[in-house]
């Protein structure tokens, strides 16, 4: 059954759901095959200030504005959050996820636990995933394989990674992504089970979360 059509069919808006995860955990590869398969969830694309990298294009990844575009759209009250992250600016536009949600589509938003900790202020009833990596010598690997950035800014993000993995606990669902179809499987459901308004039965997996951040903080 698609659980994704229930809100068409009773009228009401949709969910408003938030991912995030570490840099290097999947959480991108993760959403893109999840809006495959989920036609009415919505990915929202933030604005940036980040430069444009060669294989993105711009409103289909991110928009991309300079820092003056971002001042005004912050004076402007048109972000429903902005953070900060590695230098560069983001920021979710708010009049296109409350429209979208208003139209009965559930939109996710992928942010980090900053911008996360602001929509949850806003959006009381939205719902919060965290990806976690099988390990953070995974992740570091994952990293250097992507082949974008010098051993100096991989160093930082996978450092960086053990501060935004101690909000784990401000989330409602954590995902493990180590096989990246059994890791969309357990998102499926659990999008499934809060269209079903049932508890979700799959792993909790924030005893691993824990164990994680142990050994990352051992490491680093």
């Amino acid at each position: 059954m698609n659980t994704t059509k229930n809100n068409s069919i009773q009228g009401k808006p949709g969910t408003l759901f938030i991912i995030s995860a570490p840099s290097g955990a999947g959480k991108t590869t993760l959403v893109r095959a999840l809006s495959y398969q989920l036609p009415n969830l919505l990915i929202s694309i933030s604005c940036t200030t980040r430069p444009k990298r060669p294989a993105e294009q711009d409103g289909v990844d991110y928009y991309f504005v300079n820092n003056a575009t971002f001042d005004y759209m912050v004076e402007q009250d048109q972000f429903l959050e902005y953070a900060t992250v590695f230098d560069n600016r983001y920021g979710t536009p708010r009049a296109w996820v409350e429209d979208k949600l208003k139209s009965e589509n559930d939109v996710m938003l992928e942010i980090d636990w900053q911008g996360a900790q602001d929509v949850r202020r806003h959006k009381p009833g939205c719902k919060s995933i965290f990806i976690l990596p099988p390990s953070i010598m995974t992740l570091d690997q994952r990293l250097r394989d992507r082949k974008e950035d010098l051993a100096s800014t991989i160093k930082r993000r996978t450092q960086d990674a053990l501060t935004e993995l101690s909000h784990y606990r401000e989330y409602d669902y954590l995902v493990v992504n180590d096989d990246i179809q059994t890791a969309l499987k357990e998102l499926k459901s659990i999008i499934e089970a809060i269209h079903q308004g049932v508890p979700y039965s799959g792993p909790d997996n924030r005893d691993f979360a824990e164990r994680l951040m142990t050994v990352g903080s051992d490491i680093y």
